[in-house]
Formats: structure tokens, sequence, C-alpha cells
């Protein structure tokens, strides 16, 4: 393993176990702004204010519009992504609880990933079915589905 795989693992692993926490967190925004929408904004105004302190540190310089044109359709979804996301954590995940509702959506993610993978979509390189993947999301899926068979969510605190 090289020295920047040393970093990226645990690195995704802090962003992943992140996950959970913006979920609770953002539902007990919602809950006190009275609307699930109202938490997805504040939400993601805070992560823009974030972002944009985190570039003034850096010194990250400006974006270059010029090739804008050149964008495809899809680089934009992101952002509507990131609003079904987390509109749909901060509702569904006190309903399902943390473990099952993250279940699901790593099903979801593995799902996702084979095909855009499989057809080369939204810029990933093609990579082809083969028994160990399919394989491996089976077994994420039926963890998810485990995982949602033995869940017994407590009310929200």
């Amino acid at each position: 393993m090289n020295s920047s795989t040393l970093f990226a693992i645990p690195a995704a692993v802090l962003a992943g176990a992140l996950v959970p926490v913006q979920a609770g967190a953002n539902a007990a925004l919602g809950r006190h702004l009275g609307h699930p929408l109202w938490a997805t904004m504040a939400s993601l105004a805070i992560s823009a204010v974030a972002a944009m302190v985190v570039m003034a540190l850096l010194r990250v310089p400006a974006p270059s519009f010029g090739d804008i044109g050149q964008l495809p359709w899809w680089g934009w979804s992101g952002g509507l992504a990131g609003v079904f996301y987390i509109t749909a954590a901060l509702i569904l995940a006190p309903r399902l609880g943390a473990g099952a509702f993250l279940a699901a959506v790593i099903a979801g993610q593995m799902l996702a990933a084979l095909l855009l993978d499989r057809y080369a979509l939204v810029g990933f390189a093609g990579s082809a079915l083969n028994p160990g993947r399919v394989m491996g999301a089976a077994l994420i899926v039926g963890g998810a589905w485990l995982m949602h068979l033995s869940s017994a969510p407590r009310a929200p605190a």
C-alpha cells in the first residue's frame, strides 16, 4: 500500500463515520425548524459557508468558467442528489435507526456503483460485472435487509 492509500482509507472511514452523525443532526435540525426541507436548506448553507472558509484558508484559486459549456448535463446533478440524500436521511434515519438506514444507503450505493461501473456512466471507467462483484453486492444487500429486520428503533429523543 502506498502512502496516499494509507491516508485515503482512514479518511474514507472517517467520512463514512460522519454520515450517521449528519443524519441525526439534520433530523434534529428538521424537528426544530419545523420541516425537513428547512433543515436541508440550513445544512447546505452551512456546508457552503464551511467550504468557502476552507477554500480561503487553502487559497484555492477561482475556477475558470471558460469551458463550462463542455460539462456534460449530469455534471450538475450532484447538488440535486445531495438535496435528495439529506432530505431522505433526516426523514428516514430517525424512523429506521442509524444502522438500518445506513445499511440501506450502502446497499443502494453498491447497486448503483455496479451499474455506473458496468456502463461507464458519469465519468467512471468501465468495469465488467463478475461473480465476485455481484456476490459482494448481494452480501451487502442481504446485510442491509438483515439490519432492517433486526432493528427496532426507539422513539427519537
